[in-house]
Protein backbone atom coordinates (compact mmCIF):
# COMPACT_ATOMS: atom_id res chain seq x y z
CA UNK A 1 0.00 0.00 0.00
CA UNK A 2 1.29 3.50 -1.48
CA UNK A 3 2.11 5.82 1.68
CA UNK A 4 2.06 8.58 -0.71
CA UNK A 5 -0.49 10.12 -3.44
CA UNK A 6 1.09 10.13 -6.93
CA UNK A 7 1.40 13.11 -8.94
CA UNK A 8 -1.35 14.65 -11.47
CA UNK A 9 -1.10 17.22 -14.27
CA UNK A 10 -3.53 18.84 -11.88
CA UNK A 11 -1.89 18.57 -8.76
CA UNK A 12 1.46 19.48 -10.72
CA UNK A 13 0.25 22.67 -11.44
CA UNK A 14 -1.58 23.65 -8.25
CA UNK A 15 2.10 22.42 -5.78
CA UNK A 16 3.49 25.26 -4.65
CA UNK A 17 5.08 24.37 -1.08
CA UNK A 18 9.16 24.16 -1.99
CA UNK A 19 10.71 21.01 -1.08
CA UNK A 20 10.25 17.36 -3.05
CA UNK A 21 6.92 15.35 -3.72
CA UNK A 22 6.88 11.59 -4.73
CA UNK A 23 5.39 10.45 -7.69
CA UNK A 24 6.76 7.00 -6.83
CA UNK A 25 9.31 4.72 -7.55
CA UNK A 26 12.37 6.94 -7.07
CA UNK A 27 10.50 9.84 -9.34
CA UNK A 28 9.76 13.53 -7.62
CA UNK A 29 9.18 16.90 -8.39
CA UNK A 30 11.32 19.51 -6.77
CA UNK A 31 9.62 22.76 -5.82
CA UNK A 32 12.24 25.77 -5.34
CA UNK A 33 11.74 28.86 -2.98
CA UNK A 34 11.22 31.06 -6.30
CA UNK A 35 8.63 28.41 -7.57
CA UNK A 36 10.76 26.94 -10.57
CA UNK A 37 9.32 22.90 -10.67
CA UNK A 38 11.99 20.08 -12.25
CA UNK A 39 11.96 16.49 -12.14
CA UNK A 40 14.48 14.36 -10.21
CA UNK A 41 15.50 10.89 -9.91
CA UNK A 42 16.84 9.48 -6.74
CA UNK A 43 18.03 5.92 -6.35
CA UNK A 44 20.71 3.38 -5.53
CA UNK A 45 23.55 3.05 -7.75
CA UNK A 46 26.22 0.73 -6.50
CA UNK A 47 24.95 0.89 -2.91
CA UNK A 48 25.40 4.42 -3.08
CA UNK A 49 22.68 7.62 -3.37
CA UNK A 50 22.45 9.02 -6.92
CA UNK A 51 20.44 12.20 -7.37
CA UNK A 52 19.67 12.73 -11.42
CA UNK A 53 17.72 15.65 -12.92
CA UNK A 54 15.23 15.10 -15.58
CA UNK A 55 14.57 18.41 -16.93
CA UNK A 56 11.98 21.39 -16.10
CA UNK A 57 8.13 20.57 -15.20
CA UNK A 58 7.98 23.24 -18.14
CA UNK A 59 9.94 21.17 -20.84
CA UNK A 60 9.49 17.65 -19.72
CA UNK A 61 5.44 16.10 -19.32
CA UNK A 62 4.50 13.82 -16.62
CA UNK A 63 4.32 10.87 -19.07
CA UNK A 64 8.05 11.94 -20.26
CA UNK A 65 9.46 11.86 -16.75
CA UNK A 66 7.78 8.67 -15.39
CA UNK A 67 9.80 6.72 -18.43
CA UNK A 68 12.74 8.32 -17.88
CA UNK A 69 12.78 7.34 -14.49
CA UNK A 70 11.72 3.96 -15.31
CA UNK A 71 14.98 3.95 -17.77
CA UNK A 72 17.12 4.92 -14.83
CA UNK A 73 15.66 2.12 -12.61
CA UNK A 74 16.47 -0.50 -15.07
CA UNK A 75 20.15 1.29 -15.70
CA UNK A 76 20.97 1.44 -11.87
CA UNK A 77 19.62 -2.31 -11.10
CA UNK A 78 21.89 -3.17 -14.00
CA UNK A 79 24.76 -0.97 -11.90
CA UNK A 80 24.85 1.24 -14.89
CA UNK A 81 25.18 4.97 -14.37
CA UNK A 82 23.32 6.37 -17.76
CA UNK A 83 25.52 10.05 -17.24
CA UNK A 84 28.57 8.50 -17.04
CA UNK A 85 28.01 6.06 -19.76
CA UNK A 86 27.01 9.08 -21.80
CA UNK A 87 29.59 11.65 -20.86
CA UNK A 88 32.06 8.63 -22.53
CA UNK A 89 29.81 8.32 -25.67
CA UNK A 90 30.36 12.25 -26.44
CA UNK A 91 34.26 11.95 -25.09
CA UNK A 92 34.41 8.59 -27.81
CA UNK A 93 32.89 10.95 -30.56
CA UNK A 94 35.63 14.01 -30.06
CA UNK A 95 38.95 13.34 -31.50
CA UNK A 96 41.93 11.96 -28.72
CA UNK A 97 42.64 14.92 -26.98
CA UNK A 98 46.54 15.27 -26.00
CA UNK A 99 47.60 16.91 -22.54
CA UNK A 100 49.08 19.54 -24.96
CA UNK A 101 46.27 20.65 -26.96
CA UNK A 102 43.62 20.27 -23.59
CA UNK A 103 46.18 22.50 -21.38
CA UNK A 104 46.21 25.41 -23.96
CA UNK A 105 42.71 24.94 -24.81
CA UNK A 106 41.93 25.25 -21.24
CA UNK A 107 44.67 28.14 -20.16
CA UNK A 108 42.88 30.19 -23.00
CA UNK A 109 39.41 29.88 -20.99
CA UNK A 110 41.07 30.47 -17.32
CA UNK A 111 43.83 32.58 -17.86
CA UNK A 112 41.70 36.34 -17.85
CA UNK A 113 41.12 34.91 -14.13
CA UNK A 114 45.10 35.27 -13.21
CA UNK A 115 45.99 38.00 -11.13
CA UNK A 116 48.47 39.46 -13.84
CA UNK A 117 50.23 38.81 -17.01
CA UNK A 118 53.56 37.34 -15.28
CA UNK A 119 50.82 34.60 -13.63
CA UNK A 120 49.80 33.76 -17.26
CA UNK A 121 53.32 33.36 -18.96
CA UNK A 122 54.56 31.54 -15.92
CA UNK A 123 51.70 29.00 -16.21
CA UNK A 124 51.85 28.31 -19.73
CA UNK A 125 55.40 28.82 -19.99
CA UNK A 126 55.51 25.72 -16.85
CA UNK A 127 53.65 23.22 -18.89
CA UNK A 128 55.68 23.45 -22.00
CA UNK A 129 59.19 23.52 -20.19
CA UNK A 130 58.95 21.43 -17.46
CA UNK A 131 56.16 19.23 -18.32
CA UNK A 132 57.18 19.00 -22.31
CA UNK A 133 57.22 15.27 -21.90
CA UNK A 134 53.58 15.37 -21.36
CA UNK A 135 52.31 17.12 -24.27
CA UNK A 136 51.91 14.73 -26.59
CA UNK A 137 50.57 12.53 -24.48
CA UNK A 138 46.83 11.18 -24.41
CA UNK A 139 44.78 12.95 -21.96
CA UNK A 140 43.16 10.22 -20.85
CA UNK A 141 46.29 8.05 -20.84
CA UNK A 142 48.46 10.15 -18.33
CA UNK A 143 49.20 8.26 -15.27
CA UNK A 144 51.09 8.18 -12.16
CA UNK A 145 54.64 6.96 -13.83
CA UNK A 146 54.48 9.95 -16.53
CA UNK A 147 53.71 12.68 -13.89
CA UNK A 148 56.73 11.03 -11.76
CA UNK A 149 59.10 11.58 -14.86
CA UNK A 150 58.32 15.09 -14.86
CA UNK A 151 58.93 15.60 -11.23
CA UNK A 152 61.83 13.49 -10.23
CA UNK A 153 64.32 15.38 -11.89
CA UNK A 154 63.88 18.78 -10.23
CA UNK A 155 61.75 17.89 -7.55
CA UNK A 156 64.70 18.81 -4.99
CA UNK A 157 66.76 21.00 -7.30
CA UNK A 158 64.06 23.42 -8.05
CA UNK A 159 61.26 22.35 -4.76
CA UNK A 160 59.29 26.19 -5.39
CA UNK A 161 59.19 25.34 -9.23
CA UNK A 162 58.29 21.30 -8.86
CA UNK A 163 55.45 21.93 -6.39
CA UNK A 164 53.95 24.70 -9.24
CA UNK A 165 54.32 22.21 -11.85
CA UNK A 166 52.31 19.44 -9.94
CA UNK A 167 49.85 21.66 -8.79
CA UNK A 168 49.08 22.85 -12.62
CA UNK A 169 49.53 19.48 -13.91
CA UNK A 170 46.73 18.15 -11.50
CA UNK A 171 44.28 21.55 -12.14
CA UNK A 172 44.51 20.37 -16.05
CA UNK A 173 43.58 16.54 -15.20
CA UNK A 174 40.67 17.64 -13.15
CA UNK A 175 39.56 19.70 -15.72
CA UNK A 176 40.00 16.88 -18.37
CA UNK A 177 37.46 14.44 -15.47
CA UNK A 178 34.95 17.67 -15.23
CA UNK A 179 35.08 17.60 -19.23
CA UNK A 180 34.51 13.49 -19.53
CA UNK A 181 37.87 13.30 -20.67
CA UNK A 182 39.39 11.17 -17.87
CA UNK A 183 38.35 8.35 -15.12
CA UNK A 184 39.43 7.63 -11.72
CA UNK A 185 41.50 9.47 -9.36
CA UNK A 186 43.97 11.98 -9.88
CA UNK A 187 47.52 10.96 -10.96
CA UNK A 188 49.30 14.33 -10.04
CA UNK A 189 46.98 14.72 -6.64
CA UNK A 190 49.69 14.87 -3.67
CA UNK A 191 47.68 13.73 -0.43
CA UNK A 192 47.85 10.08 -0.29
CA UNK A 193 49.96 9.63 -3.39
CA UNK A 194 52.98 11.42 -4.77
CA UNK A 195 53.62 12.39 -0.72
CA UNK A 196 54.54 8.57 -0.68
CA UNK A 197 56.22 8.08 -3.88
CA UNK A 198 58.71 11.71 -3.55
CA UNK A 199 61.52 12.37 -1.19
CA UNK A 200 60.94 14.54 1.58
CA UNK A 201 62.32 18.15 1.04
CA UNK A 202 64.65 19.42 3.36
CA UNK A 203 63.06 21.23 6.17
CA UNK A 204 64.60 23.97 8.45
CA UNK A 205 65.38 26.54 5.98
CA UNK A 206 65.76 27.00 2.17
CA UNK A 207 67.54 24.27 -0.49
CA UNK A 208 70.27 25.99 -1.26
CA UNK A 209 71.43 25.27 -4.91
CA UNK A 210 75.04 23.09 -5.78
CA UNK A 211 77.48 25.74 -6.76
CA UNK A 212 80.48 25.60 -8.17
CA UNK A 213 83.81 26.77 -5.95
CA UNK A 214 85.06 29.96 -7.56
CA UNK A 215 88.61 29.53 -7.14
CA UNK A 216 86.79 26.70 -10.36
CA UNK A 217 85.80 29.34 -12.27
CA UNK A 218 88.30 30.29 -15.11
CA UNK A 219 88.56 26.51 -15.82
CA UNK A 220 85.01 25.59 -16.02
CA UNK A 221 84.77 28.88 -18.74
CA UNK A 222 87.45 27.29 -20.55
CA UNK A 223 86.03 24.20 -21.10
CA UNK A 224 82.11 26.14 -21.35
CA UNK A 225 83.64 28.01 -24.35
CA UNK A 226 85.29 25.02 -26.10
CA UNK A 227 81.60 23.81 -26.65
CA UNK A 228 79.27 24.91 -29.92
CA UNK A 229 75.94 24.30 -28.12
CA UNK A 230 73.55 27.27 -28.02
CA UNK A 231 72.93 26.15 -24.64
CA UNK A 232 76.65 26.61 -23.57
CA UNK A 233 76.56 30.34 -25.27
CA UNK A 234 73.19 30.67 -22.97
CA UNK A 235 74.88 29.43 -19.81
CA UNK A 236 77.83 31.63 -20.45
CA UNK A 237 75.74 34.72 -20.67
CA UNK A 238 73.71 33.68 -17.36
CA UNK A 239 77.00 33.33 -15.77
CA UNK A 240 78.74 36.33 -16.70
CA UNK A 241 75.76 38.38 -16.15
CA UNK A 242 74.72 36.50 -12.74
CA UNK A 243 70.94 36.23 -13.68
CA UNK A 244 68.66 33.60 -13.68
CA UNK A 245 68.05 30.63 -15.98
CA UNK A 246 64.66 32.19 -16.99
CA UNK A 247 65.58 35.50 -17.20
CA UNK A 248 68.16 34.41 -20.35
CA UNK A 249 66.20 32.11 -21.73
CA UNK A 250 63.64 34.26 -22.56
CA UNK A 251 66.04 37.41 -23.58
CA UNK A 252 65.16 38.98 -26.84
CA UNK A 253 67.15 41.04 -29.35
CA UNK A 254 65.22 43.95 -28.46
CA UNK A 255 65.94 43.70 -24.77
CA UNK A 256 69.91 44.44 -25.98
CA UNK A 257 71.22 48.36 -26.16
CA UNK A 258 74.85 47.80 -27.82
CA UNK A 259 75.58 51.23 -27.76
CA UNK A 260 75.13 51.04 -23.85
CA UNK A 261 76.18 47.59 -23.27
CA UNK A 262 72.91 47.16 -21.50
CA UNK A 263 70.53 44.27 -21.24
CA UNK A 264 67.15 45.83 -19.68
CA UNK A 265 64.91 42.69 -18.41
CA UNK A 266 61.37 43.20 -18.41
CA UNK A 267 60.10 43.14 -15.28
CA UNK A 268 57.31 39.93 -15.98
CA UNK A 269 60.25 37.81 -16.59
CA UNK A 270 61.97 39.05 -13.02
CA UNK A 271 60.91 37.52 -9.77
CA UNK A 272 60.88 40.93 -7.89
CA UNK A 273 58.44 41.84 -11.06
CA UNK A 274 60.71 44.94 -11.25
CA UNK A 275 62.76 45.29 -14.48
CA UNK A 276 66.05 45.08 -14.44
CA UNK A 277 69.10 46.59 -16.43
CA UNK A 278 72.23 44.52 -16.35
CA UNK A 279 75.49 46.46 -17.61
CA UNK A 280 77.44 43.95 -20.19
CA UNK A 281 81.04 43.35 -20.20
CA UNK A 282 82.79 43.55 -23.43
CA UNK A 283 83.05 39.45 -23.17
CA UNK A 284 79.54 39.34 -22.61
CA UNK A 285 79.04 41.63 -26.01
CA UNK A 286 81.22 39.54 -28.13
CA UNK A 287 79.37 36.05 -27.04
CA UNK A 288 76.13 37.34 -28.19
CA UNK A 289 77.13 39.52 -31.31
CA UNK A 290 79.06 35.89 -32.55
CA UNK A 291 75.27 34.44 -31.78
CA UNK A 292 73.22 37.13 -33.39
CA UNK A 293 71.89 36.37 -37.26
CA UNK A 294 71.66 39.22 -39.40
CA UNK A 295 68.03 38.86 -40.10
CA UNK A 296 67.54 39.20 -36.14
CA UNK A 297 64.04 41.08 -35.13
CA UNK A 298 63.67 43.09 -31.76
CA UNK A 299 61.21 40.02 -30.67
CA UNK A 300 63.26 37.14 -31.26
CA UNK A 301 64.11 34.94 -28.75
CA UNK A 302 68.45 35.45 -28.51
CA UNK A 303 69.07 31.40 -27.55
CA UNK A 304 67.48 28.83 -29.68
CA UNK A 305 67.78 25.63 -30.63
CA UNK A 306 68.74 23.28 -33.52
CA UNK A 307 65.27 23.71 -34.60
CA UNK A 308 64.92 27.76 -34.23
CA UNK A 309 63.00 26.80 -30.88
CA UNK A 310 63.54 28.91 -27.83
CA UNK A 311 65.94 26.46 -25.50
CA UNK A 312 64.03 24.80 -22.65
CA UNK A 313 64.58 25.45 -19.07
CA UNK A 314 66.55 22.06 -18.47
CA UNK A 315 68.98 22.78 -21.65
CA UNK A 316 71.62 24.39 -19.40
CA UNK A 317 71.25 21.96 -16.84
CA UNK A 318 71.60 18.60 -19.69
CA UNK A 319 74.69 21.05 -20.91
CA UNK A 320 76.12 20.21 -16.85
CA UNK A 321 75.68 16.85 -17.01
CA UNK A 322 76.98 16.07 -19.98
CA UNK A 323 80.34 18.15 -18.98
CA UNK A 324 80.36 16.26 -16.15
CA UNK A 325 79.49 18.53 -13.61
CA UNK A 326 76.31 16.71 -11.88
CA UNK A 327 76.57 18.13 -8.60
CA UNK A 328 76.34 21.74 -10.17
CA UNK A 329 73.31 23.63 -10.72
CA UNK A 330 72.70 26.81 -12.91
CA UNK A 331 71.01 29.10 -10.42
CA UNK A 332 74.18 27.77 -8.19
CA UNK A 333 76.27 30.37 -10.33
CA UNK A 334 74.70 33.43 -8.93
CA UNK A 335 76.26 31.56 -5.31
CA UNK A 336 79.28 31.24 -6.95
CA UNK A 337 80.11 35.03 -8.14
CA UNK A 338 78.66 36.11 -4.86
CA UNK A 339 81.14 34.02 -2.74
CA UNK A 340 83.90 35.66 -5.18
CA UNK A 341 82.40 39.17 -4.81
CA UNK A 342 82.48 38.42 -0.59
CA UNK A 343 85.64 37.21 -0.37
CA UNK A 344 87.90 38.34 -2.92
CA UNK A 345 86.87 41.71 -3.74
CA UNK A 346 86.01 45.41 -2.24
CA UNK A 347 82.47 45.88 -3.97
CA UNK A 348 79.83 46.88 -1.45
CA UNK A 349 77.65 44.41 -0.32
CA UNK A 350 74.34 46.74 -1.59
CA UNK A 351 75.96 46.86 -4.88
CA UNK A 352 76.61 42.99 -5.25
CA UNK A 353 73.25 42.08 -3.71
CA UNK A 354 71.89 44.67 -6.71
CA UNK A 355 73.75 42.95 -9.18
CA UNK A 356 72.15 39.78 -8.48
CA UNK A 357 68.24 41.70 -8.82
CA UNK A 358 67.79 41.56 -4.84
CA UNK A 359 65.99 43.40 -2.87
CA UNK A 360 67.50 45.52 -0.50
CA UNK A 361 66.88 48.36 1.86
CA UNK A 362 64.06 50.71 1.73
CA UNK A 363 62.19 52.42 -1.28
CA UNK A 364 63.68 55.30 -0.98
CA UNK A 365 67.37 54.16 -0.72
CA UNK A 366 66.49 51.87 -3.90
CA UNK A 367 65.16 54.11 -5.73
CA UNK A 368 68.42 56.08 -4.97
CA UNK A 369 70.44 52.95 -6.30
CA UNK A 370 68.97 52.60 -9.81
CA UNK A 371 70.37 56.06 -10.50
CA UNK A 372 73.67 55.82 -8.92
CA UNK A 373 74.35 51.67 -8.82
CA UNK A 374 74.65 50.92 -12.61
CA UNK A 375 78.42 52.32 -13.07
CA UNK A 376 79.61 50.27 -9.89
CA UNK A 377 77.74 47.34 -11.78
CA UNK A 378 79.18 47.64 -14.35
CA UNK A 379 82.93 47.85 -12.71
CA UNK A 380 81.80 44.18 -11.09
CA UNK A 381 80.98 42.54 -14.27
CA UNK A 382 84.02 43.80 -15.80
CA UNK A 383 85.82 42.27 -12.84
CA UNK A 384 83.83 39.01 -13.10
CA UNK A 385 84.32 38.60 -16.28
CA UNK A 386 88.26 39.15 -16.01
CA UNK A 387 87.80 36.44 -13.09
CA UNK A 388 86.14 33.96 -15.06
CA UNK A 389 89.31 34.25 -17.69
CA UNK A 390 87.55 36.46 -20.94
CA UNK A 391 89.62 39.39 -21.88
CA UNK A 392 88.19 42.16 -20.96
CA UNK A 393 89.93 45.02 -23.27
CA UNK A 394 89.48 45.61 -27.13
Amino acid sequence: MRLYRRLSVKSIQAESRPGVHSDGDGLYMRVRDTGTKSWLYIGMLNRCRREIGLGSVRDVSLAQAREKARELRYAFRAGVDPVVEKKRAKAAERPIQTFGEFADALLNDIEDGFRNEKHRKQWRATLHTHAAELRAVPIDQIDAAAVLKVLQPIWLALPETASRVRGRIERVLDAAKAKGLRSGDNPARWKGHLELLLPRKPKGGPVHHAALPFVEISDFMEKLSARPASAARALEVTILTAARSGETLGMTWGELDWEAAIWTVPAERMKAGRSHEVPLSLATLRILKSIQPPNARATNTVFVGNKGQPLSNMAMSMLLRRMGYDATTVHGFRSTFRDWAGETTTFSREDVEVALAHTVASKTERAYRRGTALEKRREIMKAWASFCGKQESD
